[in-house]
C-alpha cells in the first residue's frame, strides 16, 4: 500500500471526523438538514482519499480486501445520500403510500452505515496484518 501524503492524511482524517460529527449530531436531532450534508461531505472526502491509495503489490488477498473496502466505500456514500433523503424527504413522492416509504427508505441509512463500518474495520485489520505478514516473510524488500 502506498503511504498517504501529509495533505491526504489530513483530508482523510477530516473526512472521518466529519462523518462522525454528522452522524452523531444527526442522531441527536440537531439541525438535521445541515448535518446530513456534513456527513455526506465527510463520506465523500473519506472515500476519495481511500480510493486514491492504490495497492501495487501482487497479493491476491490484499487485492480482494481492497475490493471489499470499495464496497464499504459505496455503502458510506449511499448512507450519506439516504441520510440527506431522510432530512429532506426527496424520495417520498416516488412512493404512493407513506407506509411504503417508511418501510423501504426511512432511516435505512443506519443499516448501510453499520455494514460499511463493519466492512471497513474488517478490511483495515486484515490489510494491516497481511502487510505485516509480507514484511516478515521478505524483510529485505520492506526495509524501513
Amino acid at each position: 500500500m502506498e503511504e498517504l501524503t501529509k495533505t491526504r492524511r489530513y483530508l482523510f482524517l477530516l473526512g472521518g471526523a466529519l462523518m462522525v460529527i454528522g452522524a452523531g449530531t444527526y442522531v441527536l436531532m440537531w439541525n438535521r438538514q445541515i448535518v446530513s450534508w456534513i456527513f455526506l461531505l465527510g463520506a465523500i472526502l473519506f472515500v476519495t482519499i481511500q480510493l486514491l491509495q492504490a495497492y501495487t503489490g501482487s497479493s491476491i488477498t490484499i487485492k480482494r480486501l481492497k475490493r471489499i473496502m470499495g464496497m464499504a466505500d459505496l455503502f458510506f456514500i449511499l448512507a450519506g445520500l439516504l441520510m440527506v433523503d431522510n432530512a429532506y424527504g426527496v424520495l417520498r413522492p416516488m412512493f404512493t403510500h407513506v407506509v411504503d416509504y417508511l418501510t423501504y427508505v426511512y432511516n435505512k441509512w443506519v443499516i448501510l452505515l453499520l455494514i460499511a463500518a463493519l466492512l471497513e474495520m474488517y478490511t483495515m485489520h486484515r490489510i494491516s496484518s497481511e502487510l505485516e505478514k509480507g514484511k516478515s516473510i521478505n524483510p529485505k524488500k520492506h526495509k524501513s
